[in-house]
Order: C-alpha cells, then structure tokens, then sequence
C-alpha cells in the first residue's frame, strides 16, 4: 500500500515521538535524583537490578521498572546476557550531588513541580489571573537546589569578584540586602564567610524566612537578620535604612510590581557608592534573538507555568522569566540606575550578573 504522507509530517511525527519519550524521560529522571539513586550507582561495578535496589534501600520492582527507563533513555547502560546495569561515569558527572559541572537531574524536578499546576494554568488561560505560590509544592526546596548550583557554587570565586572591590569591602564591613531570599542560602554563607559585615534577607514567603532563620542558627551567624517583608510595599523610611549592597537572585521578574521594587531598592542604596547586584535569566526580550537558545524552550514554559503566573496572581506585571537584557536595562535605568554593566560566568548558562550603580 502506497504511503501518501508528506515527508515533513513524518518527521514531526518522529519528532514528537522523541519529545513524548524524553517528557517522560525528565519525571523519571527527577525520580532518581529524589530517591538518590544517581548517587547510589556512581559507586556501584554493573549491578542486578536487586543489588541496586538494595544499595539504596528501594523497593526492587519499582527500581527495576525504573532501570527500564533509564537504559531505553540512554542514561543507564545494560548488559542483557548477566542483567546487569551500569550508570557510566561520563552520564554520572552531570547526574549526581557531587558533580563540579551541572547536576540536571535536580533541574529535571521543575517538571513534576510545573505539572501540578496545570489545571490551575488551565484554567488562566481561559480567565486570566495567575497561580499563587502556595500551590506550587517543594518549591522553595527545588529553587534551593537549582541556587546551589549556580549562585552558591560560584558565589565567593565568580560572582563577588564581579564586582571589582566588593571583597575588600565585604570584609572590612559593610550593610547589605538579599531581596527574595528564599531559604537564605547565600546570605548564610556570606555572613559566615564576613562576620564584620551585616547581612539581611527579605522575602514574602514565611516558610522561606522560617528556613533561613534555622539555616543561620545551624552556621551560628550573629550577623544576618531574615524578615518576611514585601519590597513592593511603601516602605518605612523612619528608620533611615541604608545599604552598601543589595543583591537579588533570580527574583526581580517574579516580582507584582518590579517597577515600585526596583525604585525602592534605589532607595535603600547609599548614594554615594551603593550597589544593586542582580542575578537574571539569560535571555533577550526579543523572541527572535532567543530562537537558538540552548534552554529556550524549558524557560518560556518555567515563565508561562510560574514566574509569569506567580507576578499575575498578585494583580502583577507579569514579566516572566524572558523579560530578557533590553526590558531588564530599560527598568533599571528609568528606576534610577545611571550605569549599568551586564556580565556572564563560564559556569553560569542560564543567567546575566547586572552591577548597576545610581552615580
């Protein structure tokens, strides 16, 4: 029988088969990272699939359905005469906790994160208005991961240095803000590594403060004050508050009102030498200029599915994660920034580092 396809329908059609397998490739990956059995493997010779499950106190049926998908997806290999399964150390160097590169597998959790909301997204797009934070389930848990990977690993080699003196001055002493703190992660380790300077961390979240303030009593840090605070709210100028540095990691475009927190941060910065550190997505504001982007399509869906949504559900702007470099410029300049460098890390491919200065 004659097939009357067109051959581009057939080759989407592949397309889309892969898409489908490697979707599901990314929960079950997530899976592994969650039941730490990359970890487990990395140390593992070629195992039974009974060995394995062993070695990480797992259910053998589930690990062995598991182990079936990671070798079909490549990840796992397997010798069919002895049935046994290997993870090779090339696919482990970018699959476990102990990796110097990139872990993906921690970034594969978004997935399963952003797959609980879609009724609720659903339903936005039908209505308009957005999704809390509230319903997004480990977020903050997930977000401390991935921050681990790209603010905390490099945070004392790559991103302080940055900013040409900040070291010096960190250690002599100085007053600095996190905005959007999340789990104070960074603002620990910088008050640990500076005890002469202060540190403060605001975020809307209670959960997260809560998190930060039981981080800072585990380092013993007597320097660093975490508050739950909305730093798009009018804030108390009676109590003269004034900052060397302020930093904000991956938070601005997740922000209602981007506009009013990034005048308040001008604001809070001292005058004369103040400086906003801001860590962003990579990305332009142009779709155009995003068409070769390695990860493009992952962050325009993170932007759709929360940082767009999360803005929206509080009556925000809605930027979303692809506000990219021109908007970012844009709104730091009409907030009051006079000089704005925007820079990148080797080991950083998924943001920009903006120093911005009000003098």
């Amino acid at each position: 029988m004659e097939n009357h396809e067109h051959p581009s329908t057939l080759e989407f059609q592949e397309y889309m088969i892969d898409i489908i397998n490697k979707g599901a490739l990314s929960l079950m990956l997530s899976l592994g990272h969650r039941l730490g059995l990359f970890d487990t493997m990395v140390s593992l010779s070629p195992s039974t699939s009974k060995q394995i499950a062993i070695a990480s106190n797992l259910n053998e049926r589930y690990t062995r359905e598991w182990l079936g998908a990671m070798v079909i997806g490549k990840i796992v290999t397997y010798d069919s005469y002895n049935d046994l399964y290997f993870l090779p150390r090339e696919n482990a160097a970018l699959l476990t906790r102990t990796t110097k590169i990139y872990n993906f597998a921690a970034s594969m959790q978004w997935i399963p994160i952003l797959g609980q909301v879609e009724d609720e997204i659903v339903n936005c797009f039908k209505k308009g208005g957005g999704v809390p934070y509230s319903s997004y389930k480990r977020f903050h848990e997930v977000m401390e991961e991935e921050s681990a990977q790209t603010v905390l690993s490099g945070l004392f080699e790559s991103i302080i240095p940055l900013v040409p003196g900040l070291e010096e001055r960190l250690k002599k002493g100085i007053n600095v803000l996190d905005i959007g703190c999340g789990n104070g992660r960074a603002m620990n380790m910088m008050a640990n590594q500076f005890p002469l300077s202060k540190f403060t961390g605001y975020d809307i979240s209670q959960e997260a403060i809560q998190n930060a303030q039981s981080q800072s009593l585990v380092y013993g840090n007597k320097n660093v004050d975490f508050q739950v605070k909305d730093v798009s709210k009018i804030l108390d100028t009676s109590k003269n508050l004034s900052f060397d540095l302020i930093t904000a990691f991956d938070a601005i475009h997740d922000q209602a009102q981007p506009t009013t927190v990034l005048r308040n941060i001008v604001s809070l910065l001292k005058p004369d030498d103040g400086i906003f550190l801001m860590q962003d997505i990579l990305s332009s504001s142009l779709l155009k200029n995003n068409l070769d982007h390695p990860v493009g399509t992952f962050l325009y869906t993170v932007s759709c599915l929360h940082c767009m949504s999360v803005s929206l559900a509080q009556d925000g702007l809605g930027l979303g994660a692809m506000w990219g470099k021109e908007k970012a410029i844009e709104m730091l300049k009409e907030a009051g920034f006079t000089k704005v460098e925007v820079k990148t890390l080797p080991h950083d491919f998924q943001n920009y580092y903006y120093i911005s200065h009000t003098n």
